[in-house]
Parts: structure tokens; sequence; C-alpha cells
């Protein structure tokens, strides 16, 4: 059992996969490791790695992508993972970066016409936005929340494409409620650049051998503080806390916030 808060759990096929457990809050608390996971999508699990995976015991897999991704890509899930398919971006109209991100990262020429003058910050703070206030997003989180309330639901893991936006979102919101001090939620978001950025050096590397600027592509594969901070900007303008989007955007009452909190904190 590890003790680093936010620790990678190393599973080579499935970067960017990490524990949650071990970041203490204000309250003295601390989260329990081996309750909650995120990661990257699954559908490139190796052999060799299918054994370690399901030795995390996972009963629920949380699968925020939208259906063209799933169809894409899917899971690869031990018989027992009870998988649920959440389309955070279902209402959102231009979903083509997720939708389109092979090409994006393949093709300097895609990249440059949908990402660049400053066009993937804008799409990225609009998204982060819109995690919080995007009906089919709303409607996701809801769930996701939700089914965390109950025990049963646990060990549980939650995942996007690349594990760190929608993903980011839903893991950070967690540990704000859970009472973690923001430092470390932002903390635990940035991990992404140091945890999956080196998976993607070859990525980077064919891109700028195809004249490609790899700066452009950092932007869709890693994190930014501006773009978490976006979002707790708009759940502070529209809910006030934490706890008033738990409550009033999400609809998740006091007792399934606490119900939450008794499942993944100890001491």
């Amino acid at each position: 059992m590890t003790s680093t808060k936010g620790a990678s759990i190393p599973i080579q096929s499935v970067p960017n996969l990490r524990d949650i457990g071990g970041y203490s809050t204000r309250d003295g608390a601390t989260v329990r490791f081996g309750r909650f996971y995120r990661s990257t999508h699954l559908s490139k699990i190796s052999v060799d790695d299918a054994p370690r995976l399901a030795d995390l015991g996972l009963a629920t897999v949380f699968d925020l992508r939208t259906e063209s991704e799933r169809d894409a890509a899917p899971d690869s899930l031990p018989a027992s993972v009870r998988e649920v398919a959440l389309d955070v971006l279902a209402d959102k109209a231009y979903r083509s970066v997720p939708a389109q991100m092979q090409a994006v990262l393949s093709d300097p020429s895609i990249a440059q016409s949908m990402l660049g003058d400053n066009r993937a910050l804008d799409y990225f703070l609009s998204s982060y936005r819109d995690f919080v206030t995007l009906p089919s997003a709303v409607a996701s989180y809801r769930t996701l929340f939700t089914e965390l309330a109950a025990r049963a639901t646990l060990p549980a893991l939650v995942h996007c494409t690349t594990g760190k936006d929608r993903t980011g979102w839903a893991a950070a919101s967690l540990l704000l409620l859970l009472g973690v001090d923001e430092d470390d939620v932002f903390h635990d978001y940035l991990l992404t650049n140091t945890q999956l950025l080196p998976a993607f050096e070859s990525v980077f590397d064919r891109f700028a051998e195809a004249g490609g600027d790899p700066e452009l592509l950092k932007q869709v594969v890693g994190v930014r503080l501006d773009y978490l901070k976006a979002a707790l900007d708009h759940m502070r303008e529209n809910f006030g806390s934490i706890e008033g989007y738990f409550a009033d955007g999400l609809g998740i009452d006091a007792a399934g916030r606490e119900s939450i909190r008794t499942h993944l904190l100890e001491g």
C-alpha cells in the first residue's frame, strides 16, 4: 500500500493512473488510499498489465468520454467491474478537440487550425467553465457523486481520454468537498504534467519532425493552473462555494455529501 499523496500506480499501459488518497483535510482527517483512482482511458491495457489493474479491486469505473470517444477506444475491464458512461460534453456545441484528439496529435496543420492563435487556451477555459454549469456536465457529475455516496460503488476509478480535464474536475471538486486544502488540490491536478507528458515524448518528437510546435500540443495534453482556476471561479460565481456547488449545482443533499466523506476519509 502506497503512502504518497496522489501516488502514481505503475501500470505502463495506463499512464496518469493514480490514487487520490493521502491528502490531509482541514479537519485533521486523511483521504483514504485504495478507494478512488483517476486515469487515462482503459482501452490499451496490455496482457501483462491486466492483472495489475484487476489487483486494484475496482467495483466501478466512470467513463466521462463522449460516445464517439468510447466507440473508438472502448475500455478493457475485468468482468467484475461495472462501467458507468457519463458524457460530460454531450451538450457542448464545439466538442471537436476531444473527438479529434488523434488527428490533432498527429497532424500539425489540423492542430494549428483548431488550436493555434490562443484557440487552445480559449477552448480549455470555456470547457472548464462548462464542467460546472453545462447541463450534460451537471447531470454526469451528479450521477458520479450520487454513486460515490453508496458504499458498494467503491473502490472506483474515473477517467476520460487523457485523464486530465473532465477527470481533473471530478478529482478536484471531490477533494475540495472532502476538505482538502486548495493548494493540495492544485498539486494533485498538476501531477498530470509530470506523470502523463513523458508518455507523449515520442508524439511530441514526431509532431516536431512534421513541422509542428510541440508547445501547442502540451497545451492540449498537459494542464495549466488557469484551466482549473477558470472552473473554480465559475463555481464560486454561480454557487458561492464547493458546498453550494454540490448542494445547489449538483443536487447532492447533506446526507449524500456526508456519506461521501464517510467512505473516503479516515482519522
